[in-house]
């Protein structure tokens, strides 16, 4: 399902190109254009939800394939698998794509120095 006006919407038709990662028939994985880590990917889900707590019971299923692609993620990671998964949610928490998405980050500690999304 894709919104007007929605770069990750535009993104997940091929309107707009990305490097993808993965893709499953819910998800997309791509590289962030602007990365903050050497490894900063996000994840989102085909279907537009805008944020986390637009997450209805019926997209139970969509939450449980988000988890699911993280553990895939984290299987490439060099050692250690360490990583952060980050959701803004909401323009006031810093989301700036108002598309549900997590953003994988890995290979920086972001609790030193000037982490900032």
């Amino acid at each position: 399902m894709s919104h007007k006006n929605c770069v990750f919407c535009d993104i997940i038709t091929g309107k707009i190109h990305a490097e993808k990662v993965a893709e499953t028939p819910q998800l997309i994985v791509i590289k962030d254009t602007n990365p903050k880590a050497p490894t900063h990917l996000l994840i989102m889900p085909k279907k537009h939800i805008v944020t986390m707590a637009d997450v209805a019971n019926r997209d139970k299923d969509l939450a449980f394939a988000m988890f699911a692609i993280v553990e895939e993620l984290a299987k490439n990671l060099d050692a250690p698998q360490a990583f952060n998964i980050i959701s803004n949610n909401g323009a006031e928490a810093g989301q700036s794509v108002l598309h549900m998405h997590w953003h994988f980050i890995s290979g920086k500690n972001i609790y030193l120095g000037d982490f900032k999304l």
